[in-house]
C-alpha cells in the first residue's frame, strides 16, 4: 500500500473513532454526572520524540497516527440546584452504588426515586445502596438524609453504559452528599461542537489527500509506457 493512502486512511479511522466519542458526549450534555471518554491521538513523529527522550523502545508503530488507550474524565463538575428531595449530588470525589441484576454498579448520576416498596432506586429502578451494601427506605414525606447514602471510592471504575460503572471499591470516598442539587454533564454542549467541527475537517482533509494521491497514481498507471512521438 501507497505510504501516503495509509496515513491519510489511518487520520481519517482516528477521527471516526473520535467524532463517535463526541456524538456521545453531546447527547449526553444534559445527562447528570455523565462523564466524557477521551482517546488520544499521536503521530508516528511525536511517538519517536517521547520513546526517544524516555529512552524506551518504540514498539511496533506504523508512519500513521497512533490511537491511545481510551480513558474516562471523572474530573468532578458543578451542581446544579433542583430543590428535589431525593436529587443528590457528590461534591468532590465518590460514586454512589446499585444493585443491577449484573451485580453493583457505581454511578454519579443522584437522580433518584422510590419504588412501590419504598425503596430509593434509580431511574432504571435499581435499589441504591448504604455504605454497608443495604437498600435505603425512604421516609414517609419522601425525605431521605443525605449521610445514609453510600459514598464509594472506585479507583479503577470503568464504564458499562446507561451511566454505570463497574469496580472493586476501596473503602468510602472523601466526597460530601448534598440533596436537593445534582451533578451537571462533564460534557459543555459548546465545547463538543467546537471538537466535532474540528474532527470533520481533519477528516475531510484526509479524504482529499486521498482522491490526490488515487488520481496520481490513476495518471502514473495510464501514462507508463506510453510513447509520444513528434
Amino acid at each position: 500500500m501507497d505510504a501516503g493512502l495509509f496515513i491519510a486512511a489511518s487520520g481519517m479511522v482516528a477521527e471516526q473513532a473520535r467524532q463517535d466519542q463526541l456524538s456521545n458526549d453531546l447527547a449526553n450534555a444534559s445527562t447528570p454526572g455523565f462523564k466524557p471518554d477521551e482517546t488520544p491521538q499521536r503521530s508516528f513523529g511525536e511517538v519517536l520524540l517521547s520513546n526517544t527522550s524516555s529512552g524506551g523502545p518504540v514498539g511496533s508503530i506504523a508512519t500513521g497516527v497512533s490511537l491511545g488507550q481510551t480513558h474516562t474524565d471523572l474530573t468532578p463538575a458543578g451542581m446544579q440546584t433542583t430543590e428535589h428531595p431525593l436529587d443528590f449530588g457528590i461534591v468532590g470525589q465518590g460514586f454512589f452504588a446499585v444493585r443491577t441484576p449484573q451485580g453493583v454498579r457505581y454511578t454519579r448520576n443522584g437522580q433518584f426515586t422510590v419504588s412501590a416498596q419504598g425503596l430509593l432506586t434509580d431511574g432504571a429502578g435499581h435499589d441504591v445502596l448504604d455504605q454497608a451494601g443495604r437498600t435505603i427506605k425512604v421516609g414517609a414525606r419522601e425525605t431521605v438524609p443525605p449521610s445514609t447514602l453510600g459514598v464509594f471510592n472506585v479507583p479503577n471504575a470503568a464504564k458499562q453504559g446507561e451511566n454505570l460503572y463497574s469496580g472493586t471499591p476501596a473503602g468510602r470516598a472523601s466526597g460530601v452528599v448534598r440533596s436537593g442539587v445534582l451533578e451537571e454533564s462533564g460534557a459543555s454542549p459548546a465545547k463538543v461542537m467546537v471538537e466535532m467541527i474540528g474532527s470533520l475537517r481533519s477528516f475531510q482533509s484526509g479524504q482529499q489527500a486521498i482522491q490526490a494521491i488515487d488520481q496520481t497514481l490513476g495518471e502514473a498507471a495510464t501514462q507508463v509506457g506510453s510513447v509520444s512521438g513528434s
